[in-house]
């Protein structure tokens, strides 16, 4: 009678709600592989194991045959191996290169009979466990702990090192996503602000580099990069620095604290907006002197030759931005303040992000490189890195309000958009079923995500909460960014959209990392 009872307290304890949202994103996932790959003037026989509607149907059914398994396996196994499990998963990612053929450059595929698996898609399941297990240990705290913060870092980075070397970047960005649960569990905000920085230099940086300003001298580009710096410092200063009397209770360190605040923005905005309103001043000056000599015509000596060429205003800012780092960091060891160390670390960090920008873009492959500056508008490429792009955009479009329905897009039964049955599928969603199809998508992925957050809250245990974070993260990630590549909003990375793409390595990965977060779930009301 036990295993019964068990059993019945399994089955009521599992979230149905989000098993169902699990069943109608496979079926219209389905739906989406059999216009994509149906061809015009062929008699539809969407159950062949022939076609990749037939083989997808395969690879639903083991999926849920492999989701049922992992729900009726105790939940106390995915915490005692979790590490065991990672370290297995990290030696199988180091081995496929050498497993792996070459399928356009990548080196991830491992041959297995008539089918390939994927190693990277199950290695996301794999750190989301081992992050757990880490984390729910005895003690274990995250903010104000630099070790355990880089603790958690390794084990993110490392998977995703090894991913690279498949050369498979898109598989490996996703391992970013980590950093949202990280956040969540005491990660400073400071270091999330620092990656979102680190992205907006490098797409400003590169959007303006090639208009110059100040007597075409100076890229807007590097003015505008650094003028954000010293906007960030100055933001950063207020919100973190500024003395509160909640934070505050003794009259000695709230002295202490309010001379160092005010040090600081002196420093700031007394140093560094007067010298760079000088410098502006004298590039001005020295750029129109030539035309200032001819009216003084009168005096026995030209003043232009004194300077024929006005001079590029990037370098004294970042003197200035270097100096004022300095006197920020010599503010925090004599007043025993150390964010204003932070603060400066955050600064002279920023200029090496800036300046790595280009040599990242440098390290690209060509045609990374090329959908990088097609995104950003500063290369048109049609015929090349922004074909799937427009293609999709075309499928979307055409599909109008309502769609044209099941097995009748145009665009995608002429083969028009490439790679449309696995990273493009959503522009099969928008042609067939239009606007409304395509919003009901992103609303069932949004019903998954909030169902998730809802689950992680609930949760009695830190490895619960952190594992169930982490499948959010990684779905959040993977529908933000397949959408806004096929809307041209995000660059053209390849990664799969969750339950919709064709391919059963990456259905298996979502389906692993989805119903091991409802095993754990169900542990918390089971006896």
């Amino acid at each position: 009678m036990a295993p019964t009872n068990a059993k019945r307290s399994l089955v009521a304890s599992v979230d149905w709600l989000t098993i169902l949202i699990y069943i109608i994103l496979l079926a219209m996932g389905w739906m989406s592989i059999c216009g994509a790959c149906y061809d015009y003037g062929d008699t539809p026989n969407l159950f062949a194991l022939s076609t990749r509607s037939g083989m997808q149907i395969v690879w639903i059914g083991t999926s849920v045959l492999l989701g049922t398994v992992l729900l009726l396996l105790d939940d106390r196994l995915y915490d005692t191996f979790a590490y065991v499990i990672f370290a297995l998963v990290l030696v199988l990612l180091a081995a496929t290169p050498f497993l792996a053929r070459d399928i356009k450059g990548s080196h991830s595929w491992i041959k297995i009979g008539s089918f390939s698996l994927q190693s990277a898609e199950f290695a996301k399941a794999a750190t989301a466990l081992a992050i757990a297990k880490f984390m729910s240990t005895y003690g274990f705290q995250l903010q104000g702990s630099w070790r355990n913060f880089m603790a958690c870092c390794a084990f993110i980075f490392t998977p995703m090192a090894l991913i690279v070397l498949q050369h498979e970047t898109g598989s490996a960005l996703v391992f970013f996503s980590f950093f949202l649960m990280l956040y969540r569990e005491g990660m400073p905000g400071s270091i999330l602000f620092s990656g979102i920085a680190a992205v907006v230099y490098f797409v400003v940086g590169l959007r303006y580099a090639d208009i110059m300003v100040v007597g075409q001298s100076t890229s807007m580009g590097m003015l505008l990069v650094l003028a954000l710096i010293l906007s960030f410092v100055v933001a950063l200063l207020i919100v973190y620095t500024s003395p509160r009397a909640a934070d505050i209770q003794l009259m000695g360190e709230q002295r202490t604290a309010s001379i160092a605040f005010r040090d600081a923005m002196v420093a700031t905005l007394g140093y560094a907006l007067p010298a760079m309103l000088l410098l502006v001043g004298v590039d001005w000056l020295l750029a129109h002197l030539p035309e200032i000599s001819s009216k003084l015509s009168t005096l026995n000596f030209q003043l232009s030759t004194l300077n024929p060429h006005p001079f590029d205003l990037t370098l004294p800012l970042i003197i200035i931005i270097v100096l004022l780092a300095g006197r920020l960091l010599w503010i925090a060891f004599a007043s025993s303040i150390y964010r204003y160390a932070y603060i400066a670390l955050f600064a002279l960090g920023s200029l090496a992000m800036f300046f790595s920008a280009n040599a990242m873009l440098d390290h690209l492959a060509e045609h990374q490189r090329t959908r990088v500056l097609v995104l950003l508008g500063l290369k048109d490429d049609p015929k090349g890195a922004g074909y799937n792009v427009i293609q999709a955009q075309i499928a979307i479009g055409s599909g109008g309000l309502e769609g044209k329905g099941f097995l009748n897009g145009t665009q995608t039964k002429l083969k028009y958009v490439p790679e449309q049955e696995t990273d493009f599928i959503f522009c099969t969603v928008g042609e067939e079923q239009g606007f409304i199809g395509s919003a009901a998508v992103l609303v069932l992925f949004l019903m998954l995500m909030l169902r998730l957050l809802h689950l992680a809250e609930r949760q009695s245990t830190a490895f619960g909460r952190v594992y169930i974070y982490c499948v959010f993260s990684v779905f959040l990630f993977h529908v933000l960014i397949n959408v806004g590549m096929v809307l041209g909003l995000m660059p053209v990375i390849g990664i799969p959209l969750p339950f919709f793409s064709y391919g059963g390595s990456s259905l298996w990965g979502f389906t692993i990392l989805l119903f091991i977060a409802l095993r754990i779930d169900a542990a918390r009301s089971i006896d």
